[in-house]
C-alpha cells in the first residue's frame, strides 16, 4: 500500500477552537465506526461521518480540488470527535461518498 501523500494534508494540524467543537458537539453521537478488518498487511476501518456535519467543519479541513476533506493528522480528526484508540492513520476518503472516512 501506498504511502500518505503528505501533499494532502495540512503541513501541520490545525486545531479546532473551542467555538468549532462546540459547534461539532451535537454530531457526535451519530458518529459510526465499523468494525475493523484487515488484508495481509494492515488492519482497516472507516468511520462515517453525519453529512450534515461537513457542513460544520472549517474550511481548511477540506481539499477543495477534491471535493472532500483531507487527509487529516491524528489530532484533528480526534478534534473533530472521532474516538478511536491510538495507531489509527486517516490514509483515505471514499470520495463517492466524503463523508466517509478510511483508516489504517
Amino acid at each position: 500500500m501506498a504511502d500518505i501523500d503528505p501533499a494532502r494534508r495540512n503541513k501541520k494540524p490545525r486545531p479546532l477552537s473551542d467555538a468549532e467543537k462546540a459547534v461539532l458537539e451535537e454530531f457526535l453521537d451519530a458518529i459510526i465506526y465499523s468494525g475493523r478488518y484487515s488484508d495481509n498487511e494492515n488492519e482497516f476501518r472507516h468511520v462515517q461521518l453525519p453529512k450534515a456535519m461537513l457542513k460544520a467543519i472549517p474550511k481548511e479541513y477540506f481539499d477543495q480540488s477534491r471535493g472532500t476533506l483531507k487527509l487529516l493528522w491524528e489530532a484533528e480528526w480526534r478534534d473533530l470527535g472521532i474516538l478511536q484508540s491510538l495507531g489509527w492513520e486517516h490514509y483515505e476518503v471514499h470520495e463517492p461518498e466524503p463523508h466517509i472516512l478510511l483508516f489504517k
